[in-house]
């Protein structure tokens, strides 16, 4: 289950999803290049080599939008082939029952109307 809180500041609601969907990727990516180290490893130098040049591409001034387009393309592409090298369950959204969303989303209000309220206060101070 998502459990948002607050920032430190106090100002924002942070959703911690990203431990939950990041560990479990790169626990699948590690255990798939240990299964296949060449094809992976491969995979992964390659797409190192295209998220470079999109970088690049999107750095650059006097880059033509096709090329840009062009290297994000690329760079899809391969991110794709190594997603598909990795089991469904670590490859979707998080995935909520009603209870859970609704759960979510009463927390979220609380939160959100939380910092709003103390917000106003300062602002009147």
């Amino acid at each position: 289950m998502i459990r948002p809180g607050l920032t430190a500041a106090g100002d924002r609601v942070r959703l911690p999803v990203g431990e939950q969907l990041l560990a479990p990727l790169v626990d699948a990516l590690a255990i798939a290049y240990t299964e296949d180290p060449e094809g992976v490893g491969s995979l992964l130098a390659l797409h190192a080599v295209r998220v470079l040049a999109l970088d690049f591409a999107v750095c650059s001034e006097d880059m033509p939008e096709h090329e840009r387009s062009m290297r994000a393309a690329a760079a899809d592409s391969t991110r794709e082939a190594l997603l598909e090298t990795l089991p469904a369950e670590v490859q979707r959204d998080p995935l909520l029952t009603p209870d859970d969303a609704i759960t979510l989303g009463t927390r979220l209000t609380k939160l959100a109307g939380f910092i709003r309220l103390t917000s106003r206060r300062t602002r009147r101070s």
